[in-house]
């Protein structure tokens, strides 16, 4: 390596160190923002009425469901997180690494809007609260004065940010310790009800309510445990921090819930926890210091969401998920993506002026639970594959991701089973657009290993299946390939033969004659083919014999799942390879496959491809119907798949003397029926089999039977006498059109 290659690396390891060191660790960067979030305005304003509802026990298992559907969530984040290198994008970038940017996008971008759209109901929550401080002052000017700051905050720098969480951090502690402090000053003096009768919300004149409605109202205070993770790009250690912050965060959390639920059930009556919200306020040892908790607790979950949603912005923009998204990458000389900055910034003014998100705020819960429940299928997936690259340093029991994505399911609809549809509706439809857009994924993901393992999976259990099942056939086609001129000339029936389901294994057979671009030939063909929606595969074979060349592969392809089951063979106008071929024609019908020997009119080649004739030999004088068709099957099978794909016209033809033509017909019209072949006609010539090939209707491709021992040389005349180009068909005894 020179000196120059060396200093560069050297730079780039040192500029990796620098911007190392810029970046955030466990605490700032995952913690507190990962605990702010969670310590919201719920608990300060509906966690008493919560308990009035439900009583001590029905509030402590609420707050137990919710806090075990995150925690295994963040618990199945932390085992991904570290078997992966995460980049920016938190959730987006773990789903995109594992099952691809189509499914992470379609989840990414309801789950940016969601996040963007949360930030206006915290702002909302702050305006409400200082609303109760200060009831004369103007909703819109809170609203817009609380706005720019949090704008102007993130567009200047997410250290500012996390600086001012910790002030923000400060605030809620001194709240929490205010409300303990309550506990000295003789304020416990209720008893506790352990279970509620339920009796609803003021506001609505206290109609009843279930159990699961009062989980619905509660469960978005578990939700922010992705607060940490949105900030991947920014952590010194994503891999260490996201697990150690979030869960600490989360265990915290859940203990301050716990010791709240016990705190109001002692310190109000139940009358007084179901209809009043200020509880906690008013029996705190300084309510100043609560209501400066209920502040603090929205602006914090505001700012972390501002700084949060423009990172998957970024990210998004970064993997082009919609067109111009490379404008939201950018980033500006600090480290900040502004311009996701200012989109992020534009749709929040827009909502803010709508003054009410009430309608919409059900489906931004829903987008985070996708999100939540699609990171637990990852881990699932993961640990289902038993892949050697999945060695998380944080494992987690196969239970955890099981309970995990089946509590997020279970409480979408719980919450609200429209939203719920609605919003699995569009991340369908997301991904639907992404899958057209054709992304050109930078990363591995685990998709081919998905499915590889289903492919395993599948085939072990075919393994233990009669060998032989005619209803599942379907052509998988062994074309060898001298040159790349010559399969280009055949590209088109090919593709036809064995569309949609079908598939073909490309041999190309190098040495044999000059042919210096096969491999990059082949390699193009098998592309074309896999744009066309057909399954393509390709190899090469160094030698000088093309029969040995060809028998070989036969041979060896016999061991393969997706084995080929027809040979398709081109017929050359000379001679050269005819002894040749007859050898791979025979060792093909005794390995049981099927052959087709395609001979091309080079004249009108395959016309128009709206025509097809099948010939069939005559049965006389015995036209018994049975399931024993002769060497007619994989004829028909694939005359009436080219009749499908080119929606052309297909004739089913036989040849007999006149006295039979009655018979013919009948048999023709029943056997066309059983086989269910409609739009196929039958057609009768009389006479002798050479004279048909003159007078039958023409067609713009031929089938014949394969006889025994062919003469190659007669087959050859065919094309110059029916005009057409002919595909000479023998049945591999696997196939049946009856089936």
């Amino acid at each position: 390596m020179s000196e120059q290659a060396e200093g560069t690396l050297q730079q780039q390891v040192d500029e990796q160190k620098e911007k190392v060191q810029q970046k955030y660790g466990t605490f700032a960067g995952v913690f507190v923002p990962t605990l702010l979030t969670i310590l919201g305005v719920i608990l300060f304003l509906r966690h008493g009425w919560v308990v009035g509802n439900a009583g001590l026990l029905g509030g402590i298992l609420i707050v137990t469901l919710a806090f075990v559907i995150v925690a295994f969530t963040a618990l199945s984040m932390s085992c991904i997180t570290t078997n992966i290198r995460i980049r920016a994008g938190g959730a987006y970038s773990i789903i995109s690494q594992s099952l691809g940017l189509e499914v992470g996008g379609s989840v990414g971008i309801p789950l940016y809007l969601a996040q963007t759209f949360a930030i206006t109901m915290y702002i909302f929550g702050f305006r409400e609260g200082w609303l109760y401080i200060f009831p004369e002052h103007s909703a819109l000017l809170v609203d817009g004065v609380v706005f720019g700051s949090l704008f102007i905050i993130a567009f200047l720098s997410a250290k500012l940010a996390f600086r001012i969480q910790y002030i923000i951090l400060a605030v809620i502690i001194g709240a929490l310790l205010s409300v303990a402090g309550s506990v000295f000053t003789g304020a416990m003096q209720y008893d506790v009800q352990l279970w509620g009768e339920f009796p609803g919300a003021p506001e609505d004149d206290f109609p009843g309510v279930s159990f699961w409605v009062i989980f619905a109202v509660f469960f978005p205070a578990a939700t922010g445990i992705m607060a940490g993770a949105n900030m991947s790009g920014e952590l010194k250690n994503p891999r260490k921090s996201i697990p150690l912050g979030t869960i600490s965060a989360v265990a915290i959390s859940f203990i301050v819930y716990i010791a709240a639920a016990y705190w109001v059930s002692r310190v109000a009556s139940t009358e007084e926890l179901v209809s009043n919200y200020n509880v906690m306020i008013d029996k705190a040892l300084w309510a100043p210091a609560v209501l400066g908790g209920l502040l603090g607790a929205t602006f914090s979950s505001a700012l972390a969401s501002i700084v949060g949603a423009p990172r998957i912005l970024q990210a998004l923009g970064d993997h082009k998920i919609f067109p111009k998204g490379d404008t939201f990458s950018k980033l500006s000389k600090n480290g900040e993506p502004r311009n996701a900055i200012l989109m992020t910034g534009v749709i929040v003014l827009i909502t803010l002026m709508l003054r009410d998100l009430n309608t919409i705020a059900p489906l931004i819960t829903m987008f985070f639970l996708i999100t939540y429940m699609m990171i637990n299928l990852v881990v699932y997936i993961e640990q289902r594959m038993d892949m050697i690259s999945f060695r998380p340093t944080f494992p987690v029991p196969k239970f955890v991701p099981i309970i995990g994505t089946l509590g997020c399911l279970f409480t979408m609809f719980i919450i609200n089973p429209t939203f719920g549809l609605i919003a699995l509706g569009l991340v369908f439809a997301a991904y639907l657009y992404l899958t057209n857009r054709k992304l050109d994924v930078p990363y591995g993901d685990m998709r081919s290993g998905l499915f590889v393992s289903l492919a395993e999976w599948a085939a072990k259990r075919v393994s233990l299946l009669p060998e032989n099942n005619e209803r599942a056939w379907k052509a998988n086609l062994l074309v060898p390939v001298l040159s790349s001129r010559e399969l280009r000339g055949s590209f088109s029936l090919i593709r036809n033969l064995i569309y949609p389901k079908g598939s073909v294994k490309l041999v190309g057979v190098s040495g044999v004659q000059e042919s210096p671009n096969l491999r990059e030939s082949l390699i193009n063909l098998t592309n074309v083919f896999r744009k066309q929606n057909v399954h393509a595969r390709w190899s090469i074979i160094n030698s000088e014999n093309y029969k040995e060349s060809v028998l070989i592969s036969l041979q060896a392809l016999q061991g393969t799942f997706f084995n080929p089951n027809i040979i398709f063979l081109r017929l050359p106008p000379h001679t050269k390879y005819d002894r040749e071929i007859l050898s791979i024609i025979n060792e093909a019908k005794s390995l049981r496959m099927g052959v087709q020997l395609y001979i091309e009119d080079n004249v009108a080649q395959l016309g128009r491809s709206a025509s097809v004739n099948v010939w069939m030999r005559e049965r006389s004088p015995e036209w018994d119907l049975n399931m024993d068709l002769g060497n007619i099957d994989l004829a028909l099978l694939s005359g009436y798949k080219l009749k499908q794909n080119w929606n052309a016209e297909m004739r089913l033809i036989t040849v007999v003397e006149e006295s039979e033509v009655e018979n013919a017909h009948e048999y023709m019209e029943n056997l066309l029926d059983v086989s269910r072949l409609k739009g196929v006609t039958a057609h009768v010539e009389i006479g002798t089999f050479e004279d048909a090939l003159k007078t039958a209707p023409q067609a713009d491709l031929d089938f014949f039977g394969l006889a025994a021992d062919p003469d190659l040389e007669v087959l050859r005349t065919y094309v110059e006498i029916t005009r057409s180009a002919c595909v000479f068909v023998a049945d591999s005894g696997r196939e049946s059109i009856l089936a």
